[in-house]
């Protein structure tokens, strides 16, 4: 969710090209009375245009989309934590409301990214791309839950890398069954550095905590936190120039069989709703989400003991999951159109984001709201997101894909998910 997804070659200068509102300012200029106030028939012309540009917008947002027929999920779990309790039932149905929503999110960040150019666009989709995982994150932070905040993040990275990423490989690979697919080498060694400036980041405070070397114990391993917080929000952000504006030629995407009409179909497509509108709907959908990450992230506890299932698989596998629905089905659908470039900025550019600015933004909140959460995320999680980098590394060096690949990194994230499974969190007990 968290990258732009269609490139944009030319920054949109008049808004009054996708804005009906301007439209109707220019053809219409609104007559006034002696007195200087608008004309009762000018009143009601913009309070019908008013309603029509509301009803239009909810149609291509709301109604537009299939997935929002599990809309209803959301309210449904607020009435069964008001009038039943059952905290498990609760959770399942937050988990399924909080889907559509995280989609429809992505859609406004994507909507508002043709007004705003490539750079804020990029700013943008770094916000608003992973703001379902922020919103749960910064929940459960206040709740004291910095486990289930490491957990949930982690477990986003592993789910975009492994699992995202697996399927687009395998799917793009079934339906270009004789060829291999090829994307942008040079973009995938970046994000790959990164992501691994990001496990050192995670390795080195568990590594002094477990080999009990801390200068100061219980305050070196925080204080080494918010440093490379610091430091790990600071490269991203050069990242961001590096990616947006220095060097964005390096991130054109491979388009070898691609005929010129078809390359240029992308930069010609235009915005469905006007950028106040996306505003608005980003506003809207952000604070459903809100509401929403709140009933799941009280329920969490309670599910587990329900359901007896660890809070650590809960955390790592399925918040995840629901927080990449929306990524995971269009990596796939890029794929299978032979836009790899598009499917690979999805899956692992998610994950840069998260580890790079996710993460470390989490630990500088905490830092704020005087909650101790640091970057140890203890042995066990670590090697898991050490080997899952290493593999996925691996596999991008050659700058090529297929079925195989793909069915590989799919292999490997239900190892992972059997084994959080069955590991018991030394700090929660479950």
């Amino acid at each position: 969710m968290g990258i732009i997804r269609h490139r944009m070659e030319n920054d949109f200068e008049d808004e009054s090209h996708f804005s009906p509102i301007s439209l109707v300012r220019r053809t219409h200029s609104p007559d006034r009375s002696q007195d200087g106030s608008f004309s009762e028939p000018h009143q009601e012309h913009g309070t019908n245009f008013l309603k029509s540009t509301v009803f239009r917008s909810c149609g291509i947002v709301i109604l537009k989309a299939k997935i929002n027929l599990m809309l209803p999920f959301g309210p449904a779990a607020i009435l069964v934590h008001k009038f039943y309790g059952h905290e498990g039932l609760v959770f399942i149905l937050s988990l399924l409301g909080i889907i559509p929503l995280a989609e429809r999110l992505g859609y406004a960040t994507e909507q508002l990214a043709f007004f705003t150019g490539a750079t804020v666009g990029g700013l943008l989709n770094a916000t608003f791309g992973n703001a379902t995982e922020l919103i749960i994150s910064i929940f459960a932070l206040k709740s004291g839950m910095i486990r289930v905040v490491q957990q949930s993040l982690l477990g986003s990275i592993l789910s975009n890398m492994l699992l995202v990423l697996g399927c687009a490989f395998f799917c793009g690979g079934i339906v270009f069954f004789k060829k291999e697919q090829s994307f942008n080498k040079a973009a995938a060694v970046v994000n790959s550095g990164l992501l691994l400036m990001a496990v050192m980041g995670l390795l080195f405070p568990a590594v002094l905590h477990y080999t009990h070397s801390e200068a100061q114990y219980g305050k070196s391993e925080l204080a080494l936190s918010r440093f490379s917080s610091c430091i790990m929000l600071l490269a991203y952000g050069c990242y961001l120039v590096f990616q947006l504006k220095s060097h964005k030629s390096l991130y054109d995407p491979v388009r070898e069989g691609a005929s010129e009409s078809e390359a240029s179909s992308l930069d010609e497509e235009a915005p469905d709703i006007s950028k106040w509108e996306a505003i608005s709907w980003l506003a809207v959908l952000t604070a459903c989400i809100s509401v929403l990450s709140e009933y799941l992230v009280d329920a969490i506890q309670g599910a587990s003991v329900s359901w007896g299932i660890p809070v650590s698989f809960i955390s790592v596998i399925l918040l995840p999951i629901v927080g990449n629905a929306a990524e995971h089905a269009s990596a796939i659908m890029f794929a299978m159109k032979d836009k790899l470039d598009i499917s690979l900025g999805v899956a692992i550019g998610s994950s840069t984001q998260i580890s790079m600015f996710g993460i470390p933004f989490c630990v500088v909140v905490g830092w704020i709201l005087g909650c101790p959460m640091d970057l140890n995320f203890q042995l066990f999680e670590t090697a898991a997101l050490f080997t899952t980098v290493l593999v996925v590394a691996i596999l991008l060096q050659e700058g090529t894909s297929n079925y195989f690949k793909g069915l590989m990194l799919i292999l490997c994230y239900l190892i992972v998910a059997a084994s959080f499974y069955v590991h018991v969190d030394p700090e929660l007990g479950v």
